[in-house]
């Protein structure tokens, strides 16, 4: 009998990937995917990389699929854009060995700048989508993805979301079966795609979708936590008053609420069966289209001349629930208890954050940041308040240059440009060479925390470790900023706050490009603790609040002015103590 384990849907996807025999794995970690490459990096077979950013992710996982072995890259929704460029194309080449990429929307927008829809991109791009419900699905969709992949010489796209990759459902463990490297025959007319060859393979392209959606009523996946050989798009004929069209976790939700209706359950969402549509939505009297985020499938029923309701009824916001049936379709009063009140907490840097003391300073200076994708993007709320802008990676010194080539330069005096070490690798790198070649004179600060803090401490190119736990020589910052020809590059401890003010005062008035790179690592990497604590001296305070002003959790204001430090919390960074006047705060040996 086969093991069963309990596992997160992205573990399970990991799983998935490692029994259907995978051999390369590429990403860029982004919540909610990143999960996936650290279960994956498990399995000693599987050759796993963090890559700068997902558009190498794609090309690596291409070549890979190209010279003969299953690949795979693994992103979230927003990295997809990224990944965008390789990917339209590659459905243009297809796949030799498997080819996967999973994206991770996230309905909500719990970690992430926007609600976008994989499926819309996947439809433009005209690659097939997986949609998997629960975590054992999560794992068979992973393995037959890779047979659909090779079977039809396509790109596939495994569409996960939020709700999906960190919830836990029992799966059945099998063994891994890698299948032999398909050979590599060298293809110009397949591989290399100039324009007389693209038009070719356009063509091919539309007939492999017509073939797909012809077969994706016969196409079964082995799924022991239902019945062997189940169908991808499967029908569930019960009480025919009413219907639903659904797929993915939404699915559950249908269940849950109405286990008695009829249900389409599509497992495939791209391309859609059109046949098996139509004739589910002929046998029950009311359809409802049920689907999170973008009207993908609805559009296309209607499309179909078939009547039924769907976003008029539920919204395009957010994620869906069981309880969203219950009150729409079923009319159900639900009185649920009232929520234990609990006081607001806004999201806050940690204590001890080194970005916390770069920002204090610019808010002392009064200088705007255009911001970044990562938890330094915290500046932009209260107490702090000085990122001004945040649009997507790398973005930052982009939208800095943009304003100066707007207003010019003394517009930008009082202006950065903030990004960290990790998001600089990503896409930072172009942004920076463009201001240099367009001849800005924008300050850049480079938020060097040693990691990728935001999704849990992965390495990158800067760090000097490789997913797979390697020693390699780690990309130098500094010079890489001169190599690039930028003249003015500091490097300064991100605690010493007297050096930080003057420094960036001397650079925002410069009339050339210029980088400070802030270094101080995470003060949750394991490795990092500081040797003291830092405690209040009452009898010293003169109740000024300055010490308050970067915003620490760890300090609290008392009734009669003066402050606490909460000793659990204080990671001894002793940025209060640096804005005291008065010496009211001292260390003390922890």
């Amino acid at each position: 009998m086969s093991e069963k384990k309990m596992m997160l849907g992205n573990e399970a996807i990991a799983r998935g990937a490692y029994e259907a025999g995978v051999k390369v794995s590429a990403a860029y970690p982004g919540t909610p995917s990143t999960e996936i490459s650290e279960n994956l990096v498990k399995y000693p077979e599987i050759y796993c990389e963090w890559s700068p950013n997902e558009k190498v992710a794609m090309e690596v996982a291409i070549g890979a699929s190209i010279s003969g072995v299953r690949a795979m890259a693994s992103m979230k929704h927003v990295g997809f854009n990224v990944a965008a460029d390789p990917m339209y194309t590659a459905a243009y080449i297809g796949a030799n060995g498997g080819l996967v990429a999973v994206v991770a929307d996230d309905p909500g927008m719990y970690s992430s700048q926007n609600e976008q829809d994989t499926r819309q991109i996947c439809r433009a791009a005209q690659v097939p989508v997986l949609e998997p419900s629960d975590s054992q699905e999560a794992k068979d969709y992973m393995k037959l993805a890779f047979i659909l992949s090779e079977k039809y010489d396509t790109p596939i796209v495994l569409r996960t979301t939020t709700r999906l990759a960190h919830s836990q459902g029992m799966v059945v463990l099998e063994d891994r079966t890698v299948p032999m490297d398909k050979p590599y025959e060298r293809n110009i007319a397949k591989n290399v795609m100039m324009p007389a060859m693209a038009i070719k393979r356009h063509i091919f392209v539309e007939q492999r979708l017509k073939d797909m959606a012809k077969d994706a009523c016969t196409m079964t996946v082995a799924n022991e936590g239902f019945a062997k050989d189940t169908p991808l798009n499967r029908v569930e004929m019960n009480d025919t008053t009413i219907g639903f069209i659904t797929s993915g976790i939404p699915y559950t939700y249908v269940k849950e609420a109405c286990p008695d209706a009829s249900v389409l359950k599509l497992g495939m969402v791209h391309p859609l069966p059109v046949e098996l549509i139509k004739d589910f939505a002929s046998k029950v009297d009311t359809l409802y289209i049920f689907e999170e985020l973008e009207p993908v499938i609805e559009e296309q029923v209607r499309a179909m001349g078939i009547d039924c309701i769907g976003k008029e009824a539920f919204t395009l916001q957010g994620e869906y629930s069981a309880n969203m049936i219950r009150r729409v379709i079923l009319k159900q009063d639900l009185k649920l208890k009232e929520p234990a009140k609990v006081a607001g907490r806004p999201p806050l840097l940690c204590p001890g954050c080194p970005h916390r003391s770069v920002y204090s300073v610019l808010k002392k200076l009064k200088i705007h940041a255009a911001g970044d994708i990562g938890c330094y993007t915290l500046g932009a709320v209260a107490p702090l308040s000085v990122v001004d802008t945040t649009v997507c990676m790398g973005s930052s010194i982009s939208s800095l240059h943009g304003m100066e080539m707007a207003k010019g330069k003394e517009y930008i005096k009082n202006w950065v440009a903030v990004i960290g070490d990790s998001t600089f690798m990503h896409t930072g790198i172009n942004s920076l060479m463009n201001m240099v070649y367009n001849q800005g004179t924008g300050t850049v600060i480079i938020l060097d925390n040693s990691t990728t803090g935001m999704t849990g401490h992965q390495d990158h190119a800067a760090t000097g470790k490789t997913l797979m736990g390697q020693t390699v020589p780690a990309i130098n910052i500094y010079h890489l900023c001169k190599a690039l020809g930028i003249e003015h590059v500091t490097e300064i401890d991100a605690f010493d706050t007297e050096g930080l003010e003057n420094l960036i005062k001397e650079e925002v008035a410069r009339d050339a490009v210029s980088v400070i790179i802030t270094k101080a690592p995470c003060v949750l990497l394991k490795e990092v603790q500081f040797p003291n604590v830092c405690r209040p001296l009452p009898e010293k305070c003169k109740k000024c609040g300055k010490c308050l002003q970067p915003g620490c959790p760890a300090l609290t204001k008392n009734e009669d002015g003066t402050i606490t430090i909460d000793q659990t919390m204080c990671n001894g960074c002793g940025l209060c103590k640096q804005w005291c006047p008065f010496d009211a705060i001292e260390e003390i040996v922890r």
